[in-house]
């Protein structure tokens, strides 16, 4: 069992290497190997130095050949580029997230094609391939059966992969899973360049006594997953035996992880509660028209019948996600 995790040294790829590294087995069975790939690797982590791991460093087009010098089982595909910088610069996120990704699926098809395993392929997609048009507004709660209709160019750029990751394995070439995820929050560290990267900010900065600006509207609506859920789905869903029934992945339909819908002002309150009222007020609502549009067209009301169907729930709370934060990481809270 040689699994490979692409963007492994991000937030979400050292998340899910703990967990792999903490069971050490994917559906059962033991991991022989764990491949890391990245561009920036961190030396120090003690992921880097377990005798389960290789690591591959360097651009992932660059680096395909390394990747399949042995036979690749599961791949979970987390790289990308982010929303807001997708938005200011459409040549990197075409690059970083259709080309890497084809890229990919091209090498996983070279190993099957000449005899290899077909690869398990799980993609992480996002909510933001759905958003509102003139001709059909969102319906309340949306679905995998909602038409996506991207408002952003990340949101494109998922989309894209998604059809690609579907047609592979309509032809046999991979077996790849979809699941989309809701934006994570609270995501510890510095802040990076997605556009709904202020949820996480207007939390983190303010419990360590710093001040963080919100760009939106506080009645603004939001979909939530705390990392842990969020690592749990991906596992949940690349795992997941294909067929009909509880605990089993029908189809090629994409699945939408669970979402906890709360407002920013919700948000604020939960941090006045959790931090004090002189945390809240290190939040200065300062408006910013090109990210209020693409937060504003992302749906914040989720049908998630298809991830109950693999056990999967909703963080019970806000509340519950930044106590998940101060537990996990009391070094970064001050107040």
């Amino acid at each position: 069992m040689r699994i490979v995790v692409t963007g492994a040294y991000g937030f979400l790829g050292r998340l899910l290497v703990g967990s792999l590294l903490r069971t050490r087995t994917f559906g059962g069975a033991p991991i022989t190997r764990l491949v890391l790939v990245d561009r920036f690797v961190d030396a120090g982590l003690p992921s880097t130095g377990d005798p389960l791991v290789d690591v591959v460093h360097g651009e992932l087009t660059d680096s395909l050949g390394e990747v399949f010098t042995a036979p690749v089982d599961v791949v979970f595909h987390l790289a990308a580029a982010v929303s807001a910088e997708c938005e200011a610069d459409f040549d990197l996120g075409m690059s970083a997230n259709v080309d890497t990704t084809r890229a990919l699926l091209e090498a996983a098809r070279a190993q099957s094609s000449t005899g290899g395993p077909v690869a398990r392929v799980l993609f992480a997609s996002s909510l933001a391939v759905y958003g509102p048009d003139a001709a059909l507004p969102l319906p309340t709660a949306v679905s995998e059966a909602t038409v996506p209709l991207p408002q952003s160019s990340y949101g494109v750029q998922k989309l894209v992969c998604e059809q690609l990751l579907g047609d592979y394995t309509r032809r046999g070439f991979v077996d790849a899973r979809v699941a989309r995820l809701m934006t994570v929050v609270v995501r510890p560290g510095r802040p990076n360049a997605a556009a709904s990267g202020f949820l996480s900010g207007i939390v983190r900065e303010p419990l360590a006594k710093l001040p963080a600006i919100c760009p939106v509207d506080p009645g603004t609506h939001v979909a939530l997953a705390s990392p842990r859920r969020t690592i749990e789905g991906i596992l949940r869903v690349a795992e997941a035996e294909r067929g009909t029934g509880p605990g089993k992945l029908t189809g090629r339909l994409p699945v939408n992880l669970p979402a906890l819908t709360v407002s920013v002002a919700d948000m604020l309150d939960t941090l006045r509660k959790v931090g004090g009222a002189g945390a809240a007020d290190l939040v200065t609502v300062t408006p910013d028209p090109a990210i209020e549009a693409i937060v504003g067209s992302w749906p914040f009301v989720l049908d998630s019948r298809r991830a109950a169907t693999l056990g999967l729930k909703p963080d019970p709370s806000f509340l519950a996600v930044v106590q998940d934060y101060v537990a996990d990481h009391p070094e970064a809270v001050a107040m």
